[in-house]
């Protein structure tokens, strides 16, 4: 069976990301996409999976989002393949001339749903009214295209109920993956570690300020954001009076990402009602406790008091949860470990080849 997945742009890192080629790779499929980053597929280690690109994308968002939109929806590979594939937020606009189909789905478009007043909050003057413009057309034209979608797989518990509430669809459960054979403990080191794309919903800047107020503990921030999404501002608004105890260092290969999960003191997450959130597992792979919000895919994830902490998103709440996991981290380790198992490829592999012969 040939297989393609559609996934809408391969630019910073990120869960989905890891997701697609994962699974590309574990399925012998391939990857189509718009813009690609190879830098970025290099560094994730998935050089040998093949993507196809439909051409770039326009860098201004929403140009951006909408010039994607316009390539899925125009393309034709229906008799290349067999079944496909879509993930993102755009790539399931080829649903209409691609099937059968699956859309696994890691959530709703969260500008169009659940976040739209967050984001319609923080629109300047000038892109207020194209923001909201934007929305309610795209939204109807997205949603046209969805009831060309056979199936839906989602991430977590978390995101299914945001699947019922704004699409009104039923979905399928299956974890996103981690191979936890590439993971393995050196030492808890003298530095604390956030992975994340440097977004506004991550609320990277609640970890600065938690570490501001510790400068006896270290942060190490790695990721980044891709041109054309909503990110650059916010990314340059961390830089401004950074302490000296927190480093961006922006994004890394996969091979010293696997270095400093190895050998950091602890994880730390703060994303606003995370789909999922791979990172902490990546983190228990390693042997090492999270410091994560209470919040969204976390609670799916992370046993408090056993595989780390769960905290209120406030600074004094995270800064108590760094202290107590800093005193004695080696606790955590085995629960860690075995925890990660239960996120393996392998059984996110088994799930998605059992969905697809149905």
């Amino acid at each position: 069976m040939k297989i393609a997945i559609f996934h809408d742009y391969i630019g910073a890192i990120g869960g989905g990301e890891k997701l697609v080629l994962t699974l590309a790779k574990g399925l012998g499929a391939d990857v189509i996409t718009t813009d690609v980053d190879m830098d970025s597929v290099i560094k994730m280690g998935f050089d040998d999976v093949k993507i196809i690109s439909l051409g770039k994308t326009l860098k201004i968002p929403p140009l951006k989002q909408v010039n994607a939109s316009f390539k899925f929806a125009a393309c034709d590979f229906s008799k290349n393949y067999d079944l496909f594939i879509f993930s993102g937020n755009w790539a399931f606009f080829a649903a209409k001339k691609h099937k059968p189909n699956i859309y696994y789905c890691h959530t709703p478009t969260r500008a169009f749903y659940d976040l739209y007043k967050v984001y319609r909050k923080n629109q300047s003057v000038f892109t207020y009214l194209p923001f909201v413009i934007w929305v309610h057309v795209h939204r109807k034209i997205s949603e046209y295209y969805l009831t060309h979608v056979s199936s839906i797989v989602t991430n977590s518990m978390n995101t299914q109920k945001r699947i019922q509430k704004y699409f009104d669809r039923d979905s399928v459960i299956v974890y996103p993956p981690v191979d936890t054979s590439r993971f393995g403990y050196k030492e808890y080191g003298n530095f604390w570690l956030s992975v994340n794309r440097l977004y506004p919903e991550k609320r990277v800047e609640l970890q600065i300020e938690a570490f501001r107020a510790m400068p006896d503990e270290k942060l190490i921030i790695v990721g980044g954001y891709a041109a054309g999404d909503h990110a650059s501002g916010y990314a340059a608004s961390l830089i401004t009076g950074i302490p000296k105890n927190v480093t961006l260092m922006g994004s890394v290969s996969e091979e010293k990402l696997l270095e400093l999960y190895a050998t950091c003191k602890g994880h730390i997450t703060t994303a606003l009602d995370e789909d999922f959130g791979m990172t902490p597992v990546e983190a228990m792979a390693s042997g090492k406790p999270t410091v994560a919000v209470k919040e969204g895919g976390y609670l799916e994830t992370v046993l408090d008091g056993v595989t780390g902490l769960l905290v209120d998103p406030e600074v004094s709440s995270i800064v108590n949860g760094v202290k107590e996991i800093s005193s004695d981290p080696h606790r955590y380790r085995e629960a860690c470990i075995n925890r990660a198992k239960e996120f393996d490829v392998s059984v996110m592999l088994q799930k998605m080849r059992a969905m697809l012969i149905q």
